[in-house]
């Protein structure tokens, strides 16, 4: 699925593809998320990805001009899980939305682990 922007020049199509690394990216530079995570379906192990991976741990559902997100993260060891996940929401939301100029409507946050952080 894509997101169109409809403007007065033509329409710009964004891959969801796209809106995933992005907001991945956005995710893991915020205070506490050590990483994305992956669910590997077939043992059920969550295993961190690396930065080249950052979409797999983000889905993005695009609605009637509107963006869901959906993270799965690795958290830092002995951080605030809400506030680590409150912060994460207004960041990409914030971010996302001017990067593609289409409201974000839902951002969901699944902690998938805890790692500890030398």
């Amino acid at each position: 699925m894509k997101a169109t922007i409809t403007t007065e020049k033509g329409e710009v199509i964004i891959d969801t593809e796209v809106i995933a690394k992005y907001a991945g990216a956005v995710a893991v530079e915020c205070f506490g998320v050590v990483g994305m995570a992956a669910m590997n379906v077939k043992e059920g192990i969550n295993q961190l990805l690396k930065k080249e991976n950052l979409s797999q741990g983000v889905s993005v559902l695009v609605e009637e001009q509107r963006i869901m997100l959906e993270f799965h993260i690795i958290v830092a060891y002995g951080v605030s899980i809400a506030a680590v996940s409150d912060n994460l929401i207004e960041n990409v939301k914030y971010k996302v939305e001017a990067f593609t100029g289409i409201p974000v409507e839902k951002v969901n946050v699944f902690v998938e682990g805890v790692r500890l952080i030398d």
